[in-house]
């Protein structure tokens, strides 16, 4: 079967088979914000463990497909956008989900318990910036949807800057004197640089948008 499969693939038009791929990647990434956002919502160390094993078989089947991604790139003579701006698509996908389940071994890692709302709601932040990420790239194989993936990068970049805000004002806190063991406060910083660094890949993410759009007008 997995042969056939092949096969199929194979005779697939190559505009049709990086749609499949980026939308299987799209898709990926969607459910890792989900199970990273119930990591953020838990306070069970237990629990933090089970959805961190979870993410991780998440970015291996991230990674799985893009090296897929490469691959097609390697063996296509054309494709439907600059072969550079597909491996820049794929490559920021994959770095986001990194830093996702980096975050998350973080929490594990350093046996952190608590779900601050500032852990919350940058989960709900990226779950937002996933959501409009996925969108843009679904809308990208018709350049008709231009004014549509425009709002998409204008979601991303209003969210981005929500990020920046929240990072700001948690790290100030952290940081305020109030008696809180420096080793924690050096932990919380580790995670939160982690989402902010996430929130800054999406962001980035924008750009490619922007430059296949532009391109391709």
């Amino acid at each position: 079967m997995k042969k056939f499969d092949g096969i199929i693939k194979a005779l697939l038009p190559k505009e049709e088979r990086f749609h499949e791929l980026l939308a299987r990647d799209t898709a990926n990434l969607e459910k890792a914000v989900e199970i990273f956002a119930e990591i953020a919502r838990t306070s069970s160390l237990e629990e933090r463990r089970i959805k961190a094993i979870e993410l991780k078989a998440v970015e291996h089947d991230g990674d799985m497909i893009t090296k897929e991604v490469f691959n097609a790139l390697n063996s296509s003579f054309i494709t439907p956008f600059d072969p550079d701006d597909i491996r820049a698509i794929a490559i920021d996908l994959d770095d986001i989900l990194d830093y996702l389940e980096g975050t998350a071994q973080y929490l594990v890692i350093l046996e952190l318990r608590d779900a601050p709302e500032a852990l919350q709601q940058f989960a709900e932040i990226l779950v937002g910036m996933v959501e409009a990420i996925h969108r843009g790239t679904t809308l990208l194989w018709d350049l008709s949807n231009a004014n549509e993936i425009h709002k998409c990068i204008v979601r991303i970049s209003e969210l981005e800057n929500q990020a920046d805000s929240l990072y700001n004002t948690v790290i100030a806190d952290l940081f305020r004197k109030n008696g809180r063991d420096p080793i924690d406060i050096m932990k919380w910083k580790e995670v939160y640089q982690g989402l902010e660094d996430a929130c800054d890949q999406c962001k980035d993410y924008t750009h490619i948008l922007g430059n296949v759009v532009v391109k391709n007008a």
